[in-house]
């Protein structure tokens, strides 16, 4: 981690000009062929590195239906969006706004990014510090403070230029420590349960549900979901959003600007289904295995230390029961893949492990109350950290600790410089009357790079107190997403509603969502 901070202030020490700072480059080969270093699937498999395999171990593969509209709308940026962009010279997307409203409208679109960006920015550095803490067992706030001091370091040190060239090696040891973990995990199976066989034990508890084509507006998941809402949300996070335009938005031409987005979305939905694939191998070796009541070491820690640990060690004991009798019925399923009987044990079972969880949970619960703490009991972001530590030698746990905290950082740092820049191109630079340098602007936005660094840090601070990280992204992104798209589509295709009346509109609009997400109107669409 230390090696990219330093390699990325080294590489980039000495931005003098504004493009440097503020945009993202992006780098193509000569003849026009595929993105040298593909930034968008960069820190799309960043962020979810560890998070996706976690969801996979609990629900299955059916979150690969989230990413189906993406396609779709890369189609869609590629034929308006860019267009647009490129023949204006903006540098964020938010300057358009202005040519075709009016100032207001670019700044309150501004606004409501960059607080949207600056919360989502924080959960970027509370990720890491989660497998740090699991591993050095130092608390949450002190690591949020050190990861975010060391980003805020050589973002500011280098502008975006740091982001850029370090990515390349970041994106090789990511996809190393992919495809290791992938082998190893297979490898640590039974004897006699082959690739092709885990994949059927994890069907029989419903892990390899891929597709589902129902109508049901419980399952948050399903292919119309996947198609209709992926699309639209894809087209407001890549279309609108800075932290993503400014990767492409210095691009040489309409074609490589084009190439990468085309790129990423062939590319995103094979890659997020490897991604949980390797999540559900995980669930496939904890069938063989033991694993903990609670994957979180610190929630463990809490119910242990509290007059309930004899009620929670009473629910390990019957853990191991439970553990000892679905490593014989899924051997047997193995061997007897056409025994349908043994698929009803294998869920049987699964439901009393489910419910021996929960009462774990509300067990851990009960002793953060009796000891006014907040430990998090939702386990979903520790399961893939857990197998690291405790399954993988321990040179390897060493490169993939090394993968996801370089993956949180490089995604933190591109958020921090899209804030940086918005803010100073868009509310900065455009308020200011008299005439500046672009040195004096560069300057400006390491400024605002470190402001919104200390505010990611302070968010990160307060980050536990939600159960999930994918919930808390999805939920930050489903309040502002919606209207910003909702202003470009209006900018772009319907050219005669006029400025005032969108700039109303859209305050209207975003009072009604955050409202209706506080008092929880639709349940069904906040992520489990």
């Amino acid at each position: 981690m230390l090696f990219i901070v330093f390699y990325g202030a080294y590489k980039t020490r000495g931005s003098k000009n504004v493009t440097d700072s503020i945009i993202l480059k992006v780098e193509v080969k000569p003849n026009g062929g595929l993105l040298d270093c593909p930034l968008w699937l960069h820190k799309q498999v960043l962020s979810h590195f560890y998070q996706r395999r976690g969801q996979a171990f609990h629900s299955g593969m059916g979150f690969v239906q989230f990413y189906f509209g993406q396609p779709i709308a890369m189609v869609v940026i590629c034929l308006v969006f860019i267009p647009i962009y490129h023949r204006l010279k903006v540098f964020t997307a938010y300057e358009y706004l202005e040519t075709r409203f009016d100032l207001k409208t670019r700044s309150l679109a501004a606004i409501l990014f960059l607080i949207q960006r600056g919360l989502a920015a924080g959960i970027t550095i509370f990720a890491p510090a989660i497998i740090l803490s699991a591993v050095l067992g130092w608390d949450l706030m002190t690591l949020n403070i050190l990861i975010g001091s060391l980003v805020i370091i050589y973002t500011v040190s280098g502008g975006t230029k740091a982001v850029s060239v370090t990515q390349k090696q970041q994106m090789a040891v990511i996809f190393i420590g992919m495809f290791v973990a992938f082998h190893l995990i297979v490898s640590y199976l039974p004897a006699d349960i082959t690739f092709s066989k885990a994949l059927k034990i994890a069907g029989a508890s419903g892990k390899m549900e891929v597709l589902d084509f129902s109508f049901n507006l419980d399952n948050r998941y399903t292919f119309w979901s996947g198609i209709i809402g992926g699309s639209f949300l894809a087209l407001s996070y890549f279309g609108t959003d800075q932290s993503q335009v400014q990767r492409y938005l210095s691009g040489k031409s309409i074609k490589e600007m084009q190439l990468g987005l085309i790129f990423n979305g062939l590319l995103k939905v094979p890659m997020q289904f490897f991604i949980l694939l390797v999540g559900v191998m995980v669930f496939v070796f904890y069938q063989f295995n033991a694993s903990p009541l609670n994957f979180n070491p610190a929630a463990t820690k809490i119910v242990q230390n509290s007059e309930y640990a004899s009620d929670y060690k009473i629910l390990e004991n019957k853990l191991i029961e439970i553990e000892k009798l679905k490593s014989e019925v899924n051997l047997n399923y193995a061997n007897n893949l056409s025994d349908e009987s043994l698929v009803n044990e294998i869920q049987r079972l699964n439901s009393l492990d489910k419910e021996n969880r929960a009462q774990a949970v509300s067990l851990i619960k009960k002793a953060n109350i009796s000891k006014n703490t907040d430990v998090e009991t939702n386990d979903k972001d520790y399961v893939f950290i857990h197998f690291i530590l405790n399954n993988l030698p321990r040179g390897f746990i060493g490169l993939l600790l090394a993968v996801i905290l370089s993956a949180a950082m490089s995604s933190t740092a591109s958020e921090l410089n899209a804030l940086a820049g918005t803010t100073a191109i868009d509310l900065y630079k455009r308020n200011v009357t008299e005439v500046k340098t672009d040195q004096h602007y560069v300057t400006a936005s390491k400024w605002f790079t470190l402001a919104w660094g200390i505010i990611a840090i302070s968010v990160a601070c307060v980050a536990n107190l939600f159960d999930n990280l994918i919930q808390l992204v999805n939920i930050i992104g489903s309040i502002f997403y919606g209207n910003v798209l909702g202003i470009f589509l209006l900018a772009f295709f319907i050219k005669y509603v006029k400025s005032n009346a969108v700039f109303t509109a859209v305050l209207i609009t975003q009072v009604i969502v955050i409202i209706g997400w506080y008092y929880d109107w639709m349940p069904y669409l906040v992520a489990p």
